[in-house]
């Protein structure tokens, strides 16, 4: 039999509902829940009308209305939170789920996905079914994002490597001296791209619309550096990252952006034009030794980019700035001027909070295995 059941609110259930929707610190299913009721009320809109404007189906909205007139506003609002209901997992099949959801997902697939999850748990248990909802709750609870990943590079804690990173990481913590500037340096590379057929600009209502089609215009390489005391930064773009290219860097370094300085302390990583000699490969000798008797060169270690700010300022500028399709050299140079200049204005910089004192205590059992016990020879 079909019973049609209708909604009736009094005045307090009615404030009650309005308050639920307008504050938003509900969950969205009891907001919606909330919305159907106000919607029901004396029968103002048929089950298809509050079907279609709170986006859910007709069975949901005639759930709801059955619950409030058998059972209550609260029931109606709470659906699947009454006391007493038995969870659709024993704690078994949830065991076995976060053991599935551990390992490698099946052969040909880069991923778990719920849909997998769910077929490969049917598979050894003895249910009947399990929906993804259930599998994506349980996923939750346990902290598991199977469909996520992470990239980590990890260094081979060695006492090179150690010695290294304190020494990057004492220079961090010292007082900012205008005549001893640290100044970080990194390069990046950008893929110059170009539209084959021009964008649809956005309208209202419409997106912007870019055709996949491009061509390619060649790689651009960026020098990145960055004085995070002042605040300061430049992105140089190059069409090379040569011995030479490096050279100029430097003299520019030296000569354009810190001619007061006494000596100016450089980190960067080991690329193998980040040395001296491609001074001497760039300039005469004296020159050469003129730009070097003003830096000190201080190296991170291998695999330990994170140690080195201008790596996270190029994150940023990616982000901010190249995170687009730019077609040549001309256009780069422009946007990019643009962009350190605001950045620049803004007086942006980097708080870093990890130093030798922090190193030691997080890095403990790395420190401890570079000991030699004093009964060997």
């Amino acid at each position: 039999m079909n019973i049609s059941y209708r909604v009736e609110l009094t005045d307090e259930e009615r404030n009650q509902l309005i308050q639920m929707t307008s504050k938003g610190k509900h969950s969205s299913r009891a907001i919606k829940r909330a919305h159907i009721l106000l919607l029901a009320d004396h029968h103002k809109h048929s089950h298809e009308q509050i079907s279609e404007r709170v986006s859910c189906g007709t069975a949901t909205v005639y759930r709801v209305k059955r619950e409030f007139v058998e059972q209550g506003l609260e029931v109606a609002l709470n659906e699947g939170k009454r006391p007493g209901r038995s969870k659709i997992l024993s704690a078994n099949d949830e065991a076995k789920l976060v053991s599935i959801a551990c390992t490698k997902p099946p052969e040909g697939r880069s991923r778990w996905t719920l849909s997998l999850l769910s077929d490969k748990l049917i598979a050894l248990t003895d249910l009947d079914s399990v929906s993804l909802e259930t599998i994506r709750t349980r996923l939750k609870s346990n902290e598991l994002k199977p469909w996520q990943r992470k990239m980590w590079c990890i260094g081979n804690m060695t006492a090179e490597y150690i010695a290294q990173m304190e020494d990057i990481l004492t220079l961090y913590s010292e007082e900012p001296d205008e005549s001893n500037p640290v100044v970080n340096f990194d390069e990046a590379g950008k893929q110059l791209v170009d539209h084959v057929n021009q964008p649809i600009p956005m309208t209202s209502g419409q997106c912007e619309k870019v055709d996949y089609e491009y061509k390619r215009s060649g790689v651009a390489n960026i020098f990145m550096f960055l004085d995070r005391h002042k605040g300061w930064r430049k992105a140089k773009p190059t069409w090379r990252k040569c011995a030479t290219d490096f050279a100029e860097c430097m003299k520019e370094l030296v000569d354009i952006d810190y001619p007061n300085a006494n000596k100016i302390r450089v980190v960067m990583d080991n690329f193998k034009t980040h040395s001296p000699g491609s001074l001497y490969k760039a300039f005469e000798p004296k020159e050469a030794r003129r730009i070097l008797n003003r830096l000190e060169f201080h190296y991170t270690p291998k695999h330990a980019s994170w140690l080195n700010m201008a790596e996270i300022e190029i994150g940023t500028m990616s982000k901010q700035c190249l995170d687009r399709r730019i077609p040549n050299m001309d256009t780069l140079k422009a946007e990019l001027q643009a962009w350190e200049t605001a950045r620049n204005e803004e007086k942006a910089t980097i708080k870093w909070m990890f130093d030798v004192d922090a190193a030691r205590t997080k890095l403990n059992r790395a420190y401890d295995k570079l000991r030699i016990p004093t009964n060997q020879n």
